[in-house]
């Protein structure tokens, strides 16, 4: 059974192809990597894939549903959640109220009260604020940074801080798949290292996380399955460590 089914994606910009005939699934519960050079179109996929973009061809399916023409609020009612290469941090906002964006639910108000200490000022229902506050405890345990810098202004953050923001912020909306978008990008080997660890935790809580990243040897050797992305098309697909062993993938993107 698949959670997310790709289906003979095509698309094209101003008669250039992003994709062409781009098919596969990511099953529940796996971490499934896609890999390959900057113009490959692994971002646009994304976007396809998030409602962004609207595929000329093929079909997008989520829980066995076709989802290829939903918005994406719509997709992210029915739990597709994603960050982006540019994290869209709110920097004048406090980390506590950039990671509650991602709630979207009527509690938003008195859950940041709770956080900030303030006064509860609305009512609501008691069991829905339990659960997101619940989701908010597991995301400052996954990231205590986070918790430690609750009450200050995002902007302030490091890189590597910003992306654990936007990872705990898509984690609020309690995804049933989870798109990251070169969640390593730019970051420092030990600030990699915690990200990848994450991602490896959240495997094992269950978490479907479909990823897209420039460092090749990383996102595979965490991938169940995964697949490198050429211009457009599917030039290699495979478990992590079969792709991991692969001497034209050796050679074209892990530097042996």
């Amino acid at each position: 059974m698949s959670l997310l089914r790709v289906e003979d994606v095509r698309i094209t910009f101003g008669g250039v192809t992003a994709l062409d005939g781009v098919d596969f699934s990511v099953a529940p519960g796996e971490v499934f990597s896609i890999i390959g050079p900057n113009g490959a179109g692994k971002t646009t996929l994304f976007n396809v894939i998030s409602g962004l973009y609207r595929a000329e061809r093929g079909t997008i399916r989520l829980a066995d549903e076709d989802v290829s023409r939903l918005t994406p609020h719509e997709l992210a009612r029915r739990g597709l959640s994603r960050t982006f290469q540019n994290l869209q941090v709110f920097f004048r906002m406090t980390v506590a109220e950039n990671v509650m964006v991602g709630r979207h639910m009527a509690e938003h108000s008195s859950l940041l009260s709770d956080l900030l200490g303030l006064p509860i000022v609305t009512r609501q229902n008691r069991a829905t604020r339990a659960a997101a506050i619940r989701l908010l405890e597991r995301v400052y345990g996954l990231f205590p940074v986070l918790a430690e810098k609750r009450q200050l202004p995002a902007g302030g953050l490091s890189g590597g801080q910003q992306q654990m923001l936007a990872i705990g912020r898509a984690l609020m909306a309690k995804p049933k798949l989870l798109l990251l978008d070169e969640p390593s990008l730019g970051l420092a080997p030990l600030l990699v290292d915690q990200i990848l660890d994450t991602i490896n935790r959240l495997r094992r809580e269950g978490m479907t996380v479909l990823l897209v990243e420039q460092n090749a040897s990383a996102a595979l050797a965490i991938a169940d399955r995964g697949y490198v992305l050429e211009t457009g098309a599917i030039a290699h697909a495979g478990t992590g460590a079969a792709l991991l062993g692969d001497p034209k993938v050796q050679a074209a993107y892990l530097g042996v």
